[in-house]
């Protein structure tokens, strides 16, 4: 067996390289990985080199969305086998603290996320990784829908977050792969009246094609106005705003109702952003907030296998691996025309 790595040299630099094998440890698998997405993160670290207090330095892995086959197994491995086709939960906790023992492992101070400075990534031939955050696939999943599951998981932490439930109106801000994962998330959930809001044609045109029951392209729409036709000056349930713009966090408070719940997902260049808080407390509106996931894996791999939520759908490029820096190139390069990219290792 041969490994190779995808490295990010620099800003916007990438080639691949022959790396060693990873040590199999008693409670890891050895995954042959098939798929990896590329995330907005992976793109963000290339173009910046950092994310907030998260630096490169040095040269590094990217990518956290995968999923593979089982080539070999620890000798204290209990529920999987060679063989196995198994989406990666990108996070190993610590077990210990009060988020893990709390069931909130997302907030574990000491996790090891992949592809967050300072641990590599996944866009690689061979990872070893602990069994308890492999999941299983079904036969009737593809590893390409297994690396999706990490984004719908997001979506559907979204939603969960939300109180997402049947008869809900929804605005989702943004219709990238967050903005259309917390979509099919939302419509799961029972959601019968749901608006993406974007300034991308095409991502509006994806929103419709996965569910959307109506479009506003900013650019052209006063958003507003036509929230408060579709709703009769009311507001909706909830607004989830994954677009990661200061101007949409600001938008929230005007566009939810009486009661409502407003959940954040994206992240704004600016740590302060003006809001209109005078607003919210008229209201009596919740402001709930995502930091990546969790206990959702399970659940959303369960969703696509029955058909609730068909995943598939939002990738729109794939690229193979030896033509990784080209993908990235091209993601970055074509912003308007890329919903969700993918990388077939």
């Amino acid at each position: 067996m041969k490994n190779r790595a995808a490295y990010m040299t620099g800003i916007n630099k990438m080639e691949i390289r022959d790396i060693e094998m990873p040590k199999l440890r008693d409670r890891d698998v050895m995954v042959k990985l098939e798929y990896v997405g590329i995330c907005g993160s992976d793109v963000h670290y290339l173009e910046h080199g950092k994310i907030g207090d998260f630096i490169v330095n040095g040269d590094f892995i990217l990518g956290h969305e995968c999923a593979g086959t089982i080539v070999e197994i620890g000798s204290d491995v209990q529920n999987l086998k060679v063989g196995d086709k198994v989406a990666l939960e990108p996070g190993i906790t610590c077990g210990q603290c009060e988020f893990c023992k709390t069931g909130r492992y997302n907030l574990c101070p000491d996790v090891e996320f992949l592809a967050t400075p300072p641990y590599h990534g996944s866009l690689m031939n061979y990872i070893a990784f602990p069994e308890n955050m492999c999941f299983k696939l079904p036969d009737n999943i593809t590893t390409k829908e297994g690396a999706l599951v990490e984004p719908l998981a997001v979506g559907m932490h979204a939603a969960i977050q939300g109180n997402v439930k049947l008869g809900d109106s929804i605005v989702i801000l943004g219709a990238g792969t967050i903005g259309l994962v917390t979509l099919l998330a939302c419509k799961a959930y029972g959601a019968t009246d749901i608006t993406v809001v974007d300034v991308i044609p095409k991502r509006l045109e994806y929103a419709k094609k996965l569910g959307a029951t109506a479009t506003i392209n900013a650019a052209e729409t006063d958003v507003f106005a036509e929230v408060e036709k579709m709703t009769g000056k009311k507001g909706v349930d909830t607004v989830i705003e994954t677009a990661g713009s200061a101007r949409t966090i600001s938008q929230t408070p005007y566009l939810i109702k009486n009661g409502g719940t407003i959940v954040l997902v994206g992240l704004a260049p600016q740590d302060i952003i003006e809001f209109n808080f005078a607003k919210i407390m008229a209201k009596e509106a919740q402001i709930k907030s995502v930091f990546r996931y969790r206990n959702i894996y399970p659940t959303a791999i369960k969703a696509i296998a029955k058909g609730i939520i068909d995943i598939s759908g939002i990738v729109t490029h794939e690229f193979d691996f030896d033509e990784v820096a080209k993908a990235f190139d091209y993601v970055i390069n074509n912003k308007q025309d890329v919903v969700k990219a993918v990388i077939k290792i």
